[in-house]
């Protein structure tokens, strides 16, 4: 059996191949496809029964862009997913909904600012949060006749994460060639409305093939533990704690309980698409067990788990008899874990939206910062801002609780 130390090194021989060795996990990529691969595999060396799922994605690259206006260059980035231009127009602005709507943008370039920009738009297809407001200025902006958009744009944690500018859109969908820079650089720009612009953005889109990986273990299909972590990662981050720690507790655990036979199927799965705007692997779960969520007696989601300040954090969400016992067993015997406030940014949300209990495992520092953090999303989601001592906690525990849990069912 590994002791403890042989698991804490495991951990960071994982953490180096996820967000060192491999070229960046974004949904499609040749990093991505790498890191499913060896996820496939390390469950199959462990007799998980594994299915792999192809989903037929978008990757996108760009090789920079560039806008100049009467002299003066401004700096700016292509926004994730949009496509290319290469535009001379006439520079216009927009602050609100309103001013969107009642102007003529037609065949100009639109600088979207201010409280308009305050905000990361939802996709247009995105099926588990569109505000209506989103919705408008995109329907805007699609009738408007624009030729490309700048936003200006500052911070967001809650929903962007710690970027500083974030994209205002990232959106394969969404056709209208987009660039993001930051809210101050926009202040600078605001004078040139009326004046001609010229925007270029080396943008393109292909296509490829990502993965859904899950393992299986377990005697009676009608009865299911699911387990899940995102195994993609946002473009040009590292992704340590988004969210490769995740996936190395599933690893741990499927190391763990490579002997379980119980009755309850435990599934192990790695998401792919969870930083990625249309999210495709998780709608993809979901056409597959349409018919079947409601056999699925817990959902666990790791995500943001591993961060070297704090403790991890546990975020309960519906849990009934028996479970709602054994989780607070869990939590009042094992110092190193605390009962986290809810959140829905994470896959867990799924299953809650189709009434099933959860546990979103975390690290409590990234929760309770959650709206000012700036990590995630970021170069600064390294390796070295993870505690491996708090994967092999969580590992543990989890391996615990779903002991107890399979025995409270059996009898």
């Amino acid at each position: 059996m590994n002791t403890i130390p042989d698991l804490e090194k495991e951990v960071s021989e994982y953490l180096n191949y996820f967000c060192k060795e491999l070229p960046g996990r974004s949904v499609g990529s040749e990093g991505n496809q790498m890191a499913t691969l060896f996820f496939r595999e390390a469950l199959s060396s462990m007799s998980w029964a594994v299915e792999s799922t192809p989903l037929q994605v978008m990757d996108w690259m760009t090789e920079g862009a560039e806008l100049t206006c009467e002299g003066h260059c401004f700096s700016i980035m292509s926004s994730p997913y949009s496509l290319g231009c290469d535009h001379d127009l006439e520079l216009a602005a927009a602050s609100t909904i309103e001013e969107l709507e009642q102007g003529d943008f037609k065949n100009k370039i639109i600088l979207l600012h201010g409280e308009i920009a305050q905000e990361q738009i939802a996709p247009k297809n995105f099926v588990f949060w569109n505000p209506e407001m989103h919705q408008r200025i995109v329907r805007a902006l699609e009738q408007s006749g624009v030729k490309a958009i700048i936003c200006a744009t500052g911070r967001n944690s809650a929903t962007t994460g710690g970027e500083y500018p974030f994209p205002l859109f990232e959106d394969g969908d969404f056709n209208i060639p987009s660039v993001f820079m930051k809210d101050v650089e926009g202040e600078k720009l605001l004078p040139f409305c009326g004046k001609k612009a010229r925007l270029t953005s080396c943008a393109n889109r292909f296509a490829e093939t990502a993965y859904n990986v899950i393992g299986r273990k377990g005697r009676n299909p009608q009865k299911r533990i699911v387990i899940t972590a995102h195994i993609d990662a946002k473009k040009g981050t590292p992704g340590a704690i988004d969210n490769a720690t995740g996936v190395i507790v599933l690893l741990l655990l499927a190391d763990l309980l490579k002997y379980y036979r119980g009755e309850p199927v435990i599934e192990l799965v790695a998401f792919n698409g969870e930083d990625y705007y249309a999210v495709p692997g998780q709608m993809q779960f979901i056409a597959d067990n349409s018919d079947t969520m409601d056999n699925i007696i817990l959902n666990i989601n790791i995500d943001g788990a591993g961060y070297h300040t704090g403790l991890s954090s546990f975020s309960p969400f519906n849990l009934p008899e028996p479970i709602q016992p054994i989780f607070n067993k869990l939590i009042r015997e094992t110092p190193e874990f605390v009962e986290g406030i809810p959140w829905v940014q994470g896959d867990h949300s799924i299953f809650v939206q189709y009434g099933r209990p959860a546990i979103a495992v975390s690290s409590q520092w990234l929760i309770e910062n959650m709206e000012n953090q700036n990590v995630t999303h970021t170069p600064k989601d390294k390796p070295s801002i993870v505690n491996p001592q708090r994967l092999v906690e969580i590992s543990l525990g989890l391996q615990k609780f779903i002991r107890e849990l399979v025995l409270q069912i059996k009898s």
